[in-house]
């Protein structure tokens, strides 16, 4: 029954791929293959469904005592989820309290000069922190150790954003014409249902993101309607009223559209206008991939990849519809961003509700505008 259900979810994911419209391609495997060996910055197992760490790990950071410090609290979820296996959890705690005990000095060394003492600061915080959560998994309280868990990884999210210095590459010069996010920006998304939180990911997909947060600030996507909505697969917006697909730039007169952006574990840079399976990466992680309910991607049209230009969807499927070595969204389409708040709004969005409103409520001074162009 399990085997059978495992083919059916693959089955599905594979339909939705080859059905969605404007934009998902019906592209398939090209048959190659990639067997060298690889590295990666993120935990190899069962895929990570939570947004939050996803975005913790695409940090660009090179600090190996942090990463083992968020990964001991990042498997405490695994456990709890594994029939509360308490014993396991109390390990991840005492090694999340030897690295902040015997290894500050290690944490720090990725940190600023300038930002040491907020540093300090919250790893100081963290050992009440991690005092509370060893408390909660003692007590077995399920609830609680839920709560004192994600107060640690918020601390250990804002040390790892310190140690981020600098944008971590060079977009190609063919794509100086675009808007880039040369960083992370949070965008509030007002639907007529509710509000979503969307953290939009520079780091990984420079101009995704910035086409996004550059309409965003234009307006573009106010009051504008759902087109597409499918319950447990995505919901679809950005298509703008009129003959148009997409975006038109008032400069150009012209509609403005954009490469496929996927950046890939083993890869300083973003790979551009080709799908992993174009270039036969298809077993490749993506940094940011398909693995959490409200991924934020572009969609394309089905005859090619490269011209994306305002439609975005959401996935809103559950994790186990996206099984590991069975999600085919991965490395055909762009993702940019996740919802990291308002899951139950994105969850009752329908085809033809309204999304009254989207404002980037931080990190909008991250946005690079091509010169000479006006927001």
């Amino acid at each position: 029954m399990y085997r059978f259900k495992r083919w059916l979810n693959a089955a599905l994911a594979l339909l939705l791929a080859v059905t969605l419209s404007v934009g998902l391609s019906a592209a398939w495997w090209n048959g190659s293959d990639s067997s060298s060996d690889r590295t990666s910055k993120m935990p190899q197992g069962d895929p990570i469904t939570s947004p939050e760490a996803l975005l913790r790990y695409a940090l660009p950071i090179d600090n190996d005592t942090v990463r083992r410090l968020q990964e001991s609290l990042e498997d405490i979820g695994t456990q709890l989820r594994a029939q509360r296996r308490w014993f396991a959890a109390s390990s991840d705690v005492r090694t999340a309290r030897r690295v902040v005990t015997y290894s500050a000095d290690e944490l720090l060394e990725s940190v600023p000069e300038s930002r040491r003492s907020q540093a300090e600061s919250l790893i100081a915080d963290l050992s009440p922190q991690l005092d509370a959560l060893e408390a909660a998994i003692e007590n077995q309280d399920r609830e609680q150790t839920w709560i004192e868990r994600g107060k640690t990884l918020d601390t250990v999210g804002e040390l790892e954003a310190l140690m981020v210095t600098e944008f971590p590459f060079e977009v190609p010069e063919e794509y100086a014409d675009l808007p880039q996010l040369k960083g992370r920006a949070t965008v509030e998304m007002v639907t007529e249902k509710g509000k979503i939180t969307i953290v939009v990911d520079g780091y990984n997909a420079p101009i995704t993101a910035g086409n996004f947060v550059d309409l965003v600030q234009r307006g573009f996507y106010d009051n504008i309607d759902v087109t597409r909505a499918e319950k447990f697969y995505v919901v679809q917006a950005g298509d703008p009223p009129g003959p148009e697909t997409g975006f038109v730039d008032p400069k150009t007169g012209e509609l403005r559209t954009i490469p496929l952006e996927i950046k890939i574990q083993t890869e300083a840079l973003p790979i551009y206008e080709f799908t992993l399976e174009q270039i036969g990466l298809y077993q490749e992680d993506p940094v940011l991939p398909f693995s959490a309910y409200g991924a934020l991607a572009m969609a394309h049209s089905d005859i090619g990849a490269n011209d994306a230009s305002s439609q975005f969807f959401f996935l809103r499927r559950e994790s186990e519809m996206t099984p590991a070595g069975a999600n085919v969204l991965d490395g055909r389409y762009a993702v940019f961003g996740y919802a990291i708040a308002g899951e139950d709004v994105l969850a009752n969005l329908d085809k033809g509700d309204k999304i009254q409103t989207v404002r980037v409520v931080e990190g909008g001074d991250n946005l690079v505008l091509p010169e000479g162009t006006e927001s």
